[in-house]
């Protein structure tokens, strides 16, 4: 099971944001540069965040973009099912688009469902809390990606 970026770039925005106090702004550009990874990708991601009610936009000079919730109630888990695009992870796990001719007597699907659900269970077993245990390791690392890429290079 791989992760889409969409949803590497959803956990990494959590992450910058839950790593700051609850309060503080952030902005777009901030997290692009933390990461070295295009603002066009993080708008995207960070607008559908917001539809989720995981972050808020604050307009307006000065505004940007903080955690909605405590980080204890962003359930990883969740964020995970609603980021990506699909669990379609062998062609019959897609009824509408399975050709495959063994599907009806196939033992694979069954194992393959059983391990993607408890990838799934696991992921819920954690917060957005439990990931940010070493808030302080994270922030001075983002501090410092920021300082050593003052000019904004971009990494895709």
């Amino acid at each position: 099971m791989r992760l889409t970026m969409y949803t590497d770039f959803s956990l990494r925005i959590l992450m910058y944001l839950g790593a700051k106090e609850q309060s503080e702004l952030s902005t777009i550009q901030d997290i692009s540069d933390a990461y070295h990874i295009s603002k066009n990708h993080l708008m995207k991601v960070s607008h559908e965040l917001g539809q989720a009610g995981y972050i808020e936009a604050v307009r307006g000079r000065g505004g940007g973009i903080r955690l909605a919730k405590r980080p204890e109630l962003i359930n990883i888990g969740e964020v995970v099912r609603r980021m990506e695009d699909d669990f379609h992870l062998v062609e019959c796990f897609n009824p509408a688009g399975n050709s495959c001719p063994i599907t009806p007597v196939c033992g694979l699907k069954g194992v393959l469902g059983r391990a993607l659900a408890a990838y799934l269970q696991v992921l819920s077993e954690y917060t957005l809390a439990d990931l940010l245990l070493n808030k302080h390791d994270l922030q001075a690392i983002f501090h410092k990606e920021v300082e050593h890429n003052p000019h904004g290079i971009r990494y895709e």
